[in-house]
């Protein structure tokens, strides 16, 4: 089985912001990157983005900067976006729908580019994917899609279960259609669904009691920053519990959950400096379509599996792009 190997960065995350920026601001491009902390657990896909800026000819501290700015919380996204444009930041990055919000309210003139936008269409962030019309565009990870089908693959897995929570993030504007979809999804499938909030990192623990309470066969994390970041956590949870896991990313799996279905992060990310590219040169976001993810992947750890005394089925198995053992 294929094991993805951990990219491994030159360049601590501390040093992002160092770029020297006073000598290149009148001849290299501006990028402002929008972030949630901390932002070591995003080395992997900023690099990505780097990598793909480089494949275009963009050579940091030369042609181009990149803006660094991290908020400690989703409350604080809408001052650092508000600095970025104060800043007058050529391009605002801003990974995903949490990040856009802040983002398209602080604008409404300099582009913003996603990369792993889960509906831009359902939350209102452009008017169609041909055709964006306005100051926004990127990539679709198709989060709606995907997370009925999580549940399918769960399911699967688990066929003898009638319980399934969902965990999901107030705070990120796209999970609300993607509620819909995991309803209508539980409803064809026969389980009961909880769908419990968890707006923060401290409401995982009392989220975890109360789901064992519940008597869960298994569970379902909508992806969104919060569960990105603390993939560790989750995973340690989920493993004490033991109860099966679903998760919307692979770095989830990667940290000790136990499954993801998700499209690949980092090729978004890397894809995602094309449109940085195009509008630097020229073209408008509006009349630049949204793509969508391309690369799925299916990663099983069964390790946790065997911990947790779960054994997936070897025809389930085989379908997995990556089993961590």
């Amino acid at each position: 089985m294929k094991r993805r190997d951990f990219i491994r960065l030159l360049g601590g995350a501390a040093a992002w912001p160092l770029v020297a920026r006073a000598q290149q601001a009148t001849k290299a491009a501006r990028i402002g990157f929008l972030g949630l902390a901390p932002a070591a657990l995003y080395a992997p896909r900023v690099e990505a983005l780097r990598a793909g800026l480089r494949d275009l000819g963009y050579v940091e501290g030369k042609n181009v900067v990149i803006e660094f700015r991290w908020a400690e919380g989703t409350d604080q996204l809408p001052e650092q976006a508000a600095e970025l444009v104060r800043m007058n930041v050529d391009i605002i990055f801003a990974s995903s729908s949490i990040l856009v919000e802040p983002a398209r309210q602080a604008t409404n003139t300099i582009p913003i580019v996603f990369a792993t936008h889960a509906d831009p269409v359902g939350v209102g962030h452009v008017a169609s994917l041909a055709k964006p019309g306005g100051n926004i565009t990127g990539l679709s990870d198709l989060l709606t899609e995907l997370c009925a089908k999580q549940l399918e693959m769960l399911k699967e897995v688990l066929p003898h279960a009638q319980r399934i929570a969902a965990l999901w993030n107030p705070p990120t504007p796209s999970h609300r259609p993607v509620l819909k979809a995991i309803e209508a999804a539980g409803e064809k499938l026969g389980v009961q669904l909880d769908l419990m909030p968890v707006q923060t990192v401290e409401d995982f623990e009392g989220t975890f009691s109360a789901m064992t309470q519940k008597r869960v066969d298994g569970f379902l994390v909508v992806a969104s920053l919060l569960s990105y970041s603390q993939r560790t956590t989750l995973a340690e949870l989920a493993l004490n519990r033991r109860l099966p896991g679903m998760f919307g990313r692979q770095e989830n799996v990667e940290a000790g959950g136990l499954m993801s279905y998700s499209a690949d992060g980092l090729d978004l990310h890397r894809r995602s400096a094309s449109y940085i590219d195009r509008i630097l040169k020229g073209e408008k976001p509006a009349e630049l379509p949204v793509q969508q993810a391309t690369k799925f992947e299916l990663v099983i750890n069964n390790k946790t599996a065997k911990a947790i005394g779960l054994t997936i089925p070897e025809s389930f198995l085989v379908r997995a792009d990556e089993v961590i053992e």
